[in-house]
């Protein structure tokens, strides 16, 4: 029996992903560096901001001692886009008041814990979670599925008993390397309680 469920933030509940993109390239702007919209989709989508950092300085010489200032212009700037386009969207408040109901909910995500914090307020969605783990939480961000298991640990459910809502690549991988459930989606208007009420309801255990 399904007893919690997992969500990614970031493309799952929230629609952030170029909200991080241009960010982070903003940030970059300031010293001479960007990420193009294509290497974003296929190499960055999903990693925390420190692995990005470390995969621009392997790749094209990122000095490694503007990697903290990086961060901390980035972090401002993802909380600026968040005050100026984060909105709660009904669905999700739909479904999240109806699914906290009878699960426990969790908020799993390499963002730092302040922009979970920050977003899970402007949504509206904060009142229906029970925990959130971020990447200032792990040893190993996703794709390691560290998180997932931390989350699992601190909700007292076995990995068979939760269902983890992920969107991309390395979120995925955390959530099948857990033993979890996964239910994948392309974007949050996929993010429906009609839709993981579903996935639960065909999940064999």
């Amino acid at each position: 029996m399904i007893k919690a469920i997992l969500f990614d933030m970031d493309g799952v509940l929230i629609d952030a992903r170029d909200w991080h993109y241009q960010a982070l390239n903003k940030a970059l702007g300031h010293f001479g560096f960007n990420i193009s919209r294509e290497s974003h989709l296929s190499t960055f989508d999903g990693l925390p901001t420190k692995s990005k950092l470390e995969i621009l300085t392997k790749a094209v010489g990122l000095p490694k001692g503007l990697h903290e200032l990086i961060n901390l212009l980035k972090q401002k700037y993802t909380i600026q886009y968040s005050h100026n386009l984060c909105k709660p969207k009904f669905n999700h408040r739909m479904a999240l008041s109806a699914l906290s109901k009878d699960f426990k909910i969790a908020v799993c995500s390499n963002s730092i814990r302040n922009t979970i914090e920050t977003m899970m307020d402007l949504s509206g969605l904060e009142d229906y979670i029970d925990l959130i783990v971020s990447n200032q939480d792990v040893t190993k961000a996703k794709p390691d599925p560290e998180m997932y298991l931390l989350a699992m640990q601190k909700l007292k459910c076995r990995p068979n008993e939760c269902l983890i809502i992920e969107d991309n690549d390395h979120g995925v991988k955390a959530a099948i390397d857990s033993g979890g459930n996964c239910l994948r989606v392309s974007n949050p208007t996929e993010v429906t309680l009609e839709r993981i009420l579903d996935k639960i309801k065909n999940i064999k255990l």
